[in-house]
């Protein structure tokens, strides 16, 4: 099955394609990516987390227990979007953020933009980086994403 990225400033059908055979599903998946100012990142983080801080990406899951299973729609029957498709959730993306962190780690915005869009991507699909064990997986999965659109580290 597919993931679909809705996203107005970006495209991102080179992620999308690169998640292919990452998650098991009986339906087509989508998500929804905004890129956003720091103020605008800051007030998401404020009302929603309750840190009051400029971050570089928040994601938003909007389906549950899905980690490590197979998503299956019929759990999920009001999830699904206008074409059928189960959506995961949202991601926010801080451009001046993600620029900053290219900077620092010497590779391109773009790279740097579709890193965190895997990232939360990853926690929309249920994974998480609390535990180390649970961090290695996280990284792994974000890593052979990458990979797959020739984004690798440098």
């Amino acid at each position: 099955m597919k993931l679909y990225i809705y996203c107005e400033e970006e495209d991102f059908t080179a992620l999308s394609a690169a998640f292919e055979n990452e998650f098991e599903s009986d339906a087509d998946l989508s998500a929804e990516i905004v890129i956003v100012d720091e103020q605008e990142i800051q007030r998401l983080n404020r009302e929603t987390r309750g840190i009051d801080a400029v971050t570089d990406v928040l994601s938003y899951p909007s389906l549950d227990g899905i980690f490590g299973v197979k998503i299956e729609k019929k759990n999920f029957p009001y999830e699904a979007d206008e074409d059928g498709r189960l959506f995961i959730g949202s991601i926010a993306i801080c451009e001046k953020r993600a620029a900053e962190q290219a900077a620092e780690y010497g590779h391109g915005i773009m790279r740097e933009i579709n890193y965190l869009a895997a990232h939360g991507i990853c926690h929309l699909l249920g994974y998480d980086h609390v535990e180390e064990s649970d961090k290695i997986l996280m990284r792994q999965k974000e890593e052979r994403v990458l990979a797959k659109m020739g984004a690798v580290r440098q």
